[in-house]
This record gives C-alpha cells, structure tokens and sequence, in this order.
C-alpha cells in the first residue's frame, strides 16, 4: 500500500509519459522508511507543521509501544516543530484515538485543544478518511502547538 501512494504522488508530480525526463521539484525529498528514523536525524526546530493521518492503529495492549504517538517519540517531534509549530494527527480507530488523546493530556511539550469531529479547513482529505467516514467511523483531528522551549529542554 505505501508503495502505491508513493507511485499516486509522483503520477501527480511528473507528467504522463516524463517519467524518465522530466525534472522533480527542487524541494520534493521522498523517504521510504519509518518516519521515526527520519525525524531522529533533523535538525532541531527545523519544521514548521507535521502530519501523521490514520496511522497504523497497532490496536492489541502488547504493540503500544509501535505507535507514532507516543510518549518516547512525543520527545522527537518537539524535538524537530519550531515554538509554536502545528502537529496534526488524524485517526478513526477509537483504540488510537484513546491512547492518542491519553498522550497527549499526559505531557508538558505541546498545548492541545480538544480534537475536532471534522476536518478542520486547510487539512488535506485522506482516502482513509474517506473509508472512515464511509464505513460510519468517526474521525478525531488533533492539532497539538509546540510550547516555547524550556531550559530543561535544552540542556
């Protein structure tokens, strides 16, 4: 599947038939791993926003530890969101949207307002999503402000 999303983005990048010799934009970088292996190698208060949309729910107690959200990996998306940078985070499974929501109400790196019920104008619709809202599942949509950086932080 994630092959697949990365062959629809680039068909809506590079022309039919340019495969070969069209130019890719000069700010288009593509990573095909775990995103957690990525953000561990920026640059300190390097992003503006990040996303995370229906990410694997990792549903049974024993594989918590797998998902995104996290209270280890909160640590490293602070790491990399400016002050004041958004984190969104999308999810229909009602067993990520309780640990996400426990995460969250749980640490001191991020203020974040209740999720909203709907998608918030400006987020960009997912098909997965779309198969929530098909299937009756109702999506939660976090955005989670990175707080100004403390000197604990920094040292």
């Amino acid at each position: 599947m994630f092959e697949n999303g990365i062959c629809s983005l680039l068909s809506r990048v590079v022309p039919e038939g340019g495969e070969a010799t069209a130019p890719l934009p000069g700010n288009l970088r593509l990573w095909d791993d775990d995103a957690r292996v990525l953000l561990r190698t920026l640059p300190a208060a390097c992003l503006d926003r990040l996303f995370l949309m229906f990410p694997d729910p990792w549903p049974k107690a024993r594989h918590a530890k797998r998902r995104f959200v996290h209270p280890e990996m909160l640590k490293v998306v602070a790491r990399v969101l400016k002050p004041g940078a958004e984190w969104r985070i999308a999810s229909d499974d009602p067993t990520y949207q309780a640990w996400t929501a426990d995460v969250l109400a749980a640490q001191t790196l991020f203020d974040v307002p209740p999720p909203a019920t709907t998608r918030p104008e400006g987020w960009p619709p997912t098909r997965y999503e779309a198969k929530a809202l098909a299937a009756g599942r109702g999506p939660l949509y976090w955005s989670a402000y990175r707080r100004q950086v403390t000197a604990d932080e920094t040292a």
